[in-house]
């Protein structure tokens, strides 16, 4: 009788790409608003522009949200 188990190659489960960019895509659409508005309170408060525009952010933000969406 052969033990198939111990010798079984490890096959790594990889999200489908096409899957996470559609996801990336609707957070970071999502993100966008409220970047633009914590970007403009921040440029108000401070009086010049800050270093991380809104797009950046809201970038930022979906690279941060989507991947745990695949983890869970």
């Amino acid at each position: 009788m052969t033990d198939f188990t111990s010798d079984s190659p490890v096959t790594r489960h990889k999200p489908p790409r096409t899957e996470f960019m559609i996801y990336f895509a609707i957070i970071f659409a999502a993100t966008l608003p409220l970047a633009f508005l914590t970007w403009a309170l921040a440029a108000i408060r401070s009086g010049s522009m800050t270093d991380r525009g809104p797009i950046k952010r809201a970038w930022s933000q979906a690279r941060i949200i989507t991947p745990m969406i695949f983890a869970a």
